[in-house]
């Protein structure tokens, strides 16, 4: 009985491993970031190693990626983080939303929400675990940017409009 279900559970693993995860490989950039704001050196480092692999179109995959349902569990993940926050596509936004994504930036990498504690659990992605020096210096870039909005563009623009529910 215990040969039959561990035959099982083999060939079932095996079986899954045929169904396919669309991986975040589109490398597409046209509206990145870096076209219309400011992105120094040692920033864009900081992002690289623990943005942008799930915030970007620019997903670096780990060995383990290509063995379900790891790669399914990697695809919802990085679908997820873009779906919140795409740097890639960052300046097709409107104005005002992305003065809200730089807040939320803040916010998130502030309150250690970013990156999440699963992305660098047992020493995965030791490139993403951010020093408070590391933090500082992500949130100090996010306010210079949102700064920039504010002495470029008028106030009213920066500000997202309430969407009011339909008239019954």
């Amino acid at each position: 009985m215990i040969k039959k279900i561990t035959l099982g559970l083999i060939a079932l693993f095996v079986l899954i491993q045929f169904i396919p995860a669309e991986k975040n490989e589109s490398n597409d950039t046209e509206f990145d970031i870096t076209k219309s704001y400011n992105v120094p050196g040692h920033v864009a480092m900081i992002l690289k190693g623990a943005c942008n692999d799930c915030h970007t179109n620019l997903t670096r995959y780990p060995w383990y990626s290509n063995i379900q349902p790891v790669k399914y569990m990697l695809a919802d993940h990085v679908n997820e983080g873009k779906r919140k926050l795409n740097l890639s596509a960052f300046t097709k936004l409107p104005l005002a939303v992305q003065n809200h994504k730089l807040e939320e930036i803040i916010e998130m990498v502030e309150e250690k929400e970013m990156p999440l504690a699963s992305y660098t659990y047992l020493g995965l992605h030791p490139e993403a675990k951010l020093s408070d020096e590391e933090r500082k210096i992500l949130v100090d870039w996010a306010k210079d940017q949102m700064a920039m909005l504010a002495a470029t563009y008028p106030p009213d623009s920066l500000v997202m409009k309430r969407r009011t529910p339909p008239a019954q």
